[in-house]
This record gives structure tokens, sequence and C-alpha cells, in this order.
């Protein structure tokens, strides 16, 4: 067991020294796309400045005759694109995959200081992110890259739910876990063939009045997993997400999810088609009524202690730190975002 002490020391004779608390950066949306695929590939620099977060996927949806291609696609794009404030993020291959330390040599050496993110899909436990902890430190001094390129797991398979808490504390490369429900129902053998969203057959059935129909109400599969893993991220401050949601044409279902991953406490979702981004920025972004209420709050509330009442209603330390959290994501955004910003500037001079 590594000492404390040696947590923050880089795992490389030259690697950048690790960050002591992940940064937060807007990421509403991660938006996947296809490198490899030259229609995409032109739309980028339309793309990247309507969302957070691009993606250069190269694992699933990318056939295996393609890997190479794509790897190089996102290469390529790279070095040629201004992405701006836009954070540029890739998905590996997995570990057990022929293509996965070929993804990690050619992308740092080549685009690493312009990697943001790794995303390593499949992780089961703290043993997985350490060795790709150990490779990236290897590969970052080797490269002379400045600052650490951060990891963020993907929670696919029952193995990785049972050890997530210790997947969450593995590295201070560690950026965030996102859902990953299709690969973790088949992990499961969950009897469900969607990516994502509920299922009318996992459902609770109110009580017999008699004769009269009985009402059924749909349940979340994915509650427990979910809620589990941003408890584990909060612990060891990383950003929980919410992964994909495979229906494209049901954006009402698809925003019904993102809401309740935002509820519980998600900083964002996978965007896998240009439909969802709105339904993301929208979701993962306070409600301008929300931020102004939580700013009434804050500055009703003085230093945070005590009680105060505001319309009835009793504020105290507890709801003070939730309007803190309102505000403080509000800020975050509207520097990124001016129609946002002006929104909640609207908002807070009409509650005036």
């Amino acid at each position: 067991m590594r000492s404390p002490k040696d947590f923050f020391r880089p795992l490389a004779v030259g690697a950048p020294t690790p960050v002591r608390e992940v940064p937060f950066r807007p990421s509403r949306m991660i938006h996947f796309f296809d490198p490899g695929n030259e229609k995409m590939a032109a739309k980028v620099p339309a793309i990247a400045p309507t969302v957070d977060v691009l993606l250069g996927n190269l694992e699933d949806a990318v056939a295996a005759d393609r890997k190479e291609a794509a790897r190089s696609g996102l290469v390529k794009i790279a070095k040629a694109t201004d992405l701006g404030d836009t954070q540029l993020w890739t998905r590996m291959n997995s570990l057990d995959s022929p293509w996965a330390l070929d993804d990690l040599l050619t992308l740092v050496t080549e685009i690493g200081d312009r990697l943001d993110v790794i995303m390593v899909p499949k992780v089961e436990g703290a043993e997985d992110i350490h060795y790709v902890d150990r490779l990236l430190a290897q590969l970052e001094a080797k490269a002379r890259i400045q600052r650490p390129i951060l990891v963020h797991a993907i929670l696919e398979t029952a193995t990785g739910v049972a050890n997530v808490e210790e997947i969450a504390g593995a590295s201070p490369r560690m950026q965030g876990i996102s859902l990953g429900p299709a690969d973790l129902a088949a992990s499961r053998r969950m009897k469900t063939t969607r990516i994502g969203g509920g299922h009318p057959g996992y459902l609770v059935r109110e009580d017999p009045h008699g004769t009269a129909p009985r009402a059924t109400f749909q349940q979340d599969l994915w509650h427990y997993t979910l809620a589990r893993m941003v408890d584990a991220c909060a612990a060891h401050g990383i950003l929980p997400y919410y992964g994909p949601f495979g229906d494209i044409k049901d954006t009402t279902a698809c925003e019904d999810q993102f809401r309740n991953a935002f509820l519980l406490g998600c900083v964002g979702a996978w965007s896998l088609h240009p439909v969802q981004i709105a339904i993301a920025k929208r979701v993962f972004s306070p409600a301008p009524a929300d931020v102004a209420w939580a700013r009434q709050v804050i500055d009703a509330m003085g230093d945070g202690t005590g009680a105060v009442m505001i319309d009835g209603k009793m504020q105290d330390d507890a709801t003070y730190k939730q309007c803190q959290v309102v505000a403080r994501l509000a800020d975050a955004l509207a520097a990124r975002d001016p129609e946002l910003r002006d929104a909640y500037a609207a908002a807070e001079s009409h509650q005036d």
C-alpha cells in the first residue's frame, strides 16, 4: 500500500505533478463522435462551440477494422481544430482489447497537450486505474506534457459496481465516473435490451380497490446504481455522469432520465446525437427561478448560521449549503454560456 504522502507525487520522473482537486469545468453534455467518419469529422468545428465536451470515440460503435482510422482521425482533428473552451476527451478501447495500448501510446505522445480526459471503459477495480495511471505518467514524461491528463471510468460491469468506491479513489487523475447501462445490463444478466431508461415491466402496482382497475407505475432500473455511483464520486471529490440514452427519437424519456440523474447529483450525461445536446444543456443547467431563489436564501442567511423564514419556508445551515451548490453551478455555467448568464440575471432582477 502506498503512503498517503506519496499519493500526489508523479508516478514517473519528469511527469507533471498530479492535481490535488479536480477542476470543475462545465460538462453538461459529453458529445460522442466517430473521428474516423469523415462526415462527422467535418462537422466538428460547427458542433464544438455548442457542447461542453467533445469526445472522440474509439471503442464501441467503431468496427474492429476501423480502429486505427478512428485513432488517426482523432489525432488529425485535435491538431487541426481550435476547440476554444470546449474540452476534448476520448474513450479509449477497453484494457482487455488489442488496441488499448496503442491508443495511449499514440494519443498521449501526439496530442497529449490537447487532450483533457481519457475515458476508460469497463473499469472493474482500482488495479485498472493504477495501470493507466502509471502508463500515462511515463508517456507524459516522454512527451513533456505540462499538465496531467485526467481519467474517467465507465461503470459497466457488476464487478465495477461492487468496487465503485475504490475506483473513485484510485488516483488523483480520477475526474469522474459515468454509468454504462447497456454493458452493465448484460453483465448482470438483466432482461432488458434498452440502452438506459426505464422498462414497462419494471413496475409497482397499487393495492386492490374492489373491482376497479389498479394503477401501475414504471420504476427506474438504474436508481440504485446511479445513487451509489454519485455517493462514491462525492466522497472522493470527483464528478458523476449519466451515460447514454439509446432511443434517440424518444426525447421525452431522455429528458426524464437526464433530469433524474441531475436531481440525484450528476453534473452531465452523454449525447449520442445532436438532438440530445439541447436536452442535456437544458436539464443540467439550474432553472433561472431556482438560481434566483438560491441567491435570495444565501443573501438572507449572511454567514450561513442560524435560521430565517423566507416566504413561509424555514432556511437554516443545511438549506444554505444546498443553495450554495445551485449558485456555484450557475456561476460556472454562466461564465461559459452568455445566454444562460442573461437568463439568470433577469430572474434575479425580477425577484428583486
